[in-house]
């Protein structure tokens, strides 16, 4: 198709979107699209896809293998919402073992692109796992939240992903998410300028040795800005 008719990221989408329906044509799917969405085919108007939309629209192709799981149709669609669109570009993981980095902390980042703070809580399609200690980062996971769209509480399965996390970064959460991810024993930061994931944990970093309270809290050590006042009262 030409340009004409399609923009050249929604194009891109569109393929990614095809590949993760068992390596449909691409063509053949962007011609379907095209047909139900009307031309051009843009940003736009894939960020309108629904899920339910995306089973009527492949219903009885040829281009489409007739069981398609569900999951598989839900990753197309964030493919095509622009939300997942670098999940195949992630950075290689560190290699870790458990207690490797002593008093090291494992913290969660929000991220829709790369290895960027860019996500919201309750829509990012991935966490980013950290061990992050005094001299270390180490990029050990990354856990897709497709797992969690079927989660009766979306928010609450999200906690539950990143449960071994004591920190979870976020460039956005909402007050009932926040309290779900507390409850979860994970202290919800908020970022909204995000950025470059690494750049914030290395401000994290930073501050171990002199921790604030809350973080304090979560090493179970004495925060430095109350140390003086448990000299005051050995006096």
């Amino acid at each position: 198709m030409t340009t004409t008719v399609i923009t050249k990221t929604a194009a891109l989408r569109i393929a990614q979107a095809a590949r993760a329906l068992a390596d449909v044509n691409a063509g053949a799917f962007a011609a379907k699209l095209g047909d139900n969405l009307g031309l051009p085919i843009t940003e736009e108007k894939l960020a309108k896809v629904t899920v339910a939309d995306l089973k009527l629209i492949l219903s009885g192709e040829e281009t489409v293998e007739p069981d398609v799981d569900s999951a598989s149709i839900k990753l197309a669609v964030r493919y095509l919402w622009g939300e997942a669109g670098d999940a195949d570009n992630l950075p290689p993981m560190d290699a870790y073992v458990d207690g490797e980095i002593p008093g090291s902390l494992r913290v969660a980042v929000a991220s829709n692109t790369e290895e960027n703070l860019d996500g919201h809580f309750g829509s990012c399609p991935r966490f980013l796992i950290y061990q992050v200690g005094r001299n270390d980062i180490r990029l050990i996971d990354a856990r897709s939240t497709l797992i969690t769209d079927d989660a009766e509480d979306k928010n609450v399965a999200r906690a539950e992903l990143i449960s071994d996390c004591q920190i979870v970064y976020v460039q956005s959460i909402g007050g009932p998410a926040a309290a779900k991810a507390v409850r979860a024993n994970i202290h919800p930061v908020k970022v909204p300028d995000g950025g470059k994931a690494r750049v914030t944990l290395q401000r994290l970093q930073a501050v171990l040795d002199a921790p604030p309270p809350w973080l304090a809290k979560i090493l179970g050590v004495e925060a430095k800005s109350l140390s003086k006042f448990s000299a005051a009262e050995d006096d």
